[in-house]
């Protein structure tokens, strides 16, 4: 196998990308805003059946395939095609039922779904399941845990922090993934900073590291920890009412009480943590760990790789007579 298909497609966006195996470069890659939700909002109004829902979703990544194609010059009909994100729920392609904590962080237990090649869909695809506790789920972080924590198999404690809309921290131990919560900190950012009254305080722009922003990032990430993040939310309001911050110096106090709010659940943490994220919220995230005290044994993951090489590990593990 030494070509993939890899495809992220979440709740709101979509790509697909043509993987070289061994040195995991991506050789060409097409991405689009036709989410999940979208697209099963179009299924439901073509008015089409239950048993056409598959072919329907399998038919948007044809197109996509036939794009890549065309950028390569290359036929891809017989390369395996692995899917991580909300394809496998609901409103997917299919609805697979989550896998339960612990989780190998091999992947070797995950639940996957095969869909065979047809003459309609030549390619052979994998689709990957979530995960869940009792009363959490998680879809998509469960493939990069498996792409930067396959290593992780002493008995010490590890946390891995997957910051995003709804960020996830995910604890390891001895290979297993045995306890995760998810938490709301982007889409509070996204609702308060757009949709509130806050809203008008706040601006984005700017460099974190430019000496006020990152002063207010950093009493933001102290404010959370020392009293209630809903008074110091109505801060960011205050602060612009009394000209102590400009919009952009608050839009950096806010990121920073929610982060920091989000990671007074590990204060006194001792052991190894990762960060599995883009550049940005990486940046932003070791720096709230070390105004919180946390930043000792901290590592960061490019999230985009932590993917691939998750699926990789999956379908060696799960489909190793794919040629």
């Amino acid at each position: 196998m030494s070509q993939f298909l890899s495809c992220d497609w979440g709740t709101t966006a979509f790509r697909l990308r043509l993987i070289e195996t061994e040195s995991i470069r991506v050789i060409a890659e097409e991405s689009t805003k036709q989410g999940i939700a979208e697209t099963y909002q179009s299924w439901k109004q073509s008015g089409r059946s239950e048993e056409a829902r598959l072919p329907f979703y399998l038919q948007i990544i044809s197109e996509r395939i036939n794009a890549i194609e065309q950028k390569t010059g290359a036929s891809l009909k017989h390369v395996p095609l692995i899917i991580s994100g909300m394809a496998s729920s609901t409103i997917g392609m299919t609805d697979l039922p989550y896998k339960h904590l612990p989780v190998f962080t091999d992947g070797s237990n995950l639940t996957i779904h095969t869909v065979e090649p047809t003459d309609a869909f030549r390619n052979k695809t994998i689709l990957i399941s979530g995960v869940r506790t009792e009363d959490d789920v998680m879809r998509g972080e469960e493939t990069k845990l498996v792409g930067c924590a396959a290593g992780t198999k002493n008995n010490e404690l590890h946390v891995n922090i997957f910051p995003g809309t709804h960020p996830k921290h995910v604890e390891v131990q001895n290979g297993e993934a045995t306890a995760f919560k998810t938490y709301m900190t982007g889409e509070f950012f996204e609702l308060l900073s757009k949709k509130s009254i806050l809203s008008v305080s706040v601006k984005e722009g700017g460099n974190i590291q430019s000496g006020q922003n990152l002063q207010s990032f950093e009493k933001g990430v102290k404010d959370s920890i020392q009293s209630n993040i809903l008074h110091n939310c109505f801060l960011v309001r205050t602060n612009e009412v009394f000209k102590k911050l400009t919009a952009e110096q608050n839009f950096y106090y806010l990121s920073g009480l929610l982060i920091g709010a989000e990671l007074k659940d590990i204060m006194g943490f001792a052991g190894n943590i990762t960060v599995v994220a883009n550049e940005t919220l990486s940046s932003q995230y070791v720096l709230a760990l070390r105004i919180l005290g946390l930043a000792k044994q901290v590592k960061m993951e490019d999230a985009d790789t932590a993917l691939i090489k998750g699926q990789i590990q999956v379908l060696q593990k799960h489909c190793s007579k794919l040629n």
